[in-house]
């Protein structure tokens, strides 16, 4: 497909509503998608990539019977990708690499809009989607996503400090302090590396020393060299100097 051309595509969900939506969307863009086709569940959508071959598919991941992941498996060829789902953006970390964008529900055109920005910058290459690989890491990011909570050793206790309510994790030498947004204090034995690849995508590491949970994040203000300072809405409105190399994560909390 040259650049001139609009890219033939099929959406693929089984909602109704979601698949208005998506066409209202994709038809604001006439110069780049032609819709070919639709399909509301999995059977239908392997029948008709295969016989149509589209050159991009929009395709929902929760699907009963035949999922997302199922038709990709079941294509004779592979089209680019993008995904619509419900899942949050953190479990979906392991698309990024892997097709053109995802999508999350319910869609926006704002969002859209920059899905279309990095179309604009896709070769002409064929999809490169290692099935067993993405379904892995989708798989593993939605673990973590579900982990509520973390045990602590307390004198002859172990008690269960939740995620939710940790402002930040702060690496000591050969402990962990983690802090919580009521201002308690706990050590943990481990290294934020261990800990960071155990924790939901939302707290995120803003320094070598620092793990702080993003939906407490109540301010960010530029400091010099390339860092910021961190405010977040806990107890004592805790305030985190970033580390030079984490600039571009933190810059990236700004975009919109």
């Amino acid at each position: 497909m040259t650049t001139n051309q609009a890219y033939k595509t099929i959406i693929v969900d089984d909602e109704p509503l979601a698949r208005i939506r998506l066409r209202s969307m994709l038809e604001d863009y006439p110069k780049k998608f032609e819709i070919i086709a639709e399909a509301e569940n999995g059977e239908q959508a392997i029948e008709k990539i295969n016989q149509l071959k589209p050159e991009l598919i929009c395709l929902d991941i929760q699907m009963p019977e035949i999922n997302g992941f199922d038709v990709l498996k079941h294509l004779h060829y592979l089209p680019k990708v993008i995904f619509c789902t419900a899942y949050d953006e953190f479990a979906l970390k392991a698309f990024e690499t892997n097709c053109i964008d995802y999508l999350v529900k319910p869609l926006t055109k704002e969002r859209f809009a920059r899905t279309i920005e990095k179309m604009e910058q896709l070769s002409d290459k064929p999809s490169d989607i290692n099935m067993d690989q993405l379904i892995e890491q989708f798989n593993r990011q939605i673990k973590k996503s579900e982990t509520s909570s973390i045990p602590v050793k307390v004198g002859d206790r172990v008690i269960f400090v939740r995620l939710e309510d940790v402002s930040y994790f702060q690496a000591d030498e050969k402990y962990i302090s983690i802090i919580t947004k009521q201002a308690k204090s706990y050590i943990l034995d481990s290294s934020l590396k261990k800990l960071e690849e155990k924790l939901p995508d939302y707290f995120i590491r803003v320094h070598k020393s620092y793990l702080i949970n993003k939906n407490l994040l109540k301010e960010i203000n530029k400091y010099y060299n390339n860092r910021f300072v961190l405010v977040l809405d806990d107890y004592n409105q805790s305030k985190i100097t970033s580390g030079r190399s984490y600039y571009q994560e933190i810059k990236s909390l700004l975009d919109y």
